[in-house]
């Protein structure tokens, strides 16, 4: 990506972004359906069309904005964003607890299948190089940020801090009192994952997992 001006890292970034939040969102209401609350589907959000997901700010603003300033200050370029909420019924499902978790834990599964889907754009777009290497090149930029989103995503969500993903599997987990109890910090989650960026800590806390996705992406894309 170095070999990138900030214009063209963004345009590259653009797509694999817009998917990888809309599709999060979308998996989440995808099993909640299949669970039985239709709440998702009867608002037209189990679709993988990325318009009735995306939130402007969220979806687009933050995320650019955000990683156009890291990038440009030398943080790395970091990216961080969000889609609008999939509405979910868990009183719908016929188990509260075990059907909560599973429908937050579609939302990381469906970053780690999106990375895996682009690790093998990669290995194609490499087999381009030769033939049609001007569609090849901006591919495998595209796939390398699709893998690098999917990864952040997925391994982001999955801390156990509330409202994430991860901190809903945890709540899900506990038991009936300690939940209810940890469900209090909920109000608190933003500031906690805002203090946990701003003090550096949340990097090397997600740097293992990291690490372990990317080594798996870049193995089936045949760099490793």
């Amino acid at each position: 990506m170095q070999n990138l001006n900030l214009i063209q890292q963004l345009v590259v970034f653009i797509l694999p972004l817009i998917f990888a939040i809309t599709v999060h969102e979308t998996a989440h209401g995808w099993v909640a359906d299949k669970l039985g609350d239709h709440t998702a589907r009867s608002m037209g959000r189990v679709t993988i069309n990325p318009i009735p997901h995306i939130d402007l700010v969220g979806t687009i603003i933050v995320p650019l904005a955000l990683y156009a300033l890291t990038t440009l200050s030398g943080g790395g370029g970091l990216i961080f964003g969000w889609a609008k909420p999939v509405p979910i019924n868990p009183r719908n499902f016929s188990n509260y607890r075990r059907d909560t978790a599973l429908t937050a834990v579609a939302g990381p599964a469906s970053n780690f299948i999106m990375l895996l889907i682009w690790a093998v754009i990669l290995r194609a777009s490499m087999g381009m190089e030769s033939s049609i290497g001007w569609v090849a090149e901006p591919l495998a930029y595209m796939a390398v940020g699709g893998i690098l989103i999917n990864a952040i995503l997925g391994v982001l969500n999955l801390l156990p801090i509330l409202p994430l993903d991860g901190g809903r599997v945890l709540a899900s987990l506990l038991p009936p009192k300690l939940s209810m109890s940890y469900a209090k910090l909920e109000p608190w989650g933003l500031f906690i994952l805002i203090g946990l960026m701003v003090t550096g800590i949340l990097w090397p806390l997600m740097r293992p997992m990291l690490q372990l996705v990317q080594t798996l992406a870049y193995s089936v894309a045949g760099l490793m």
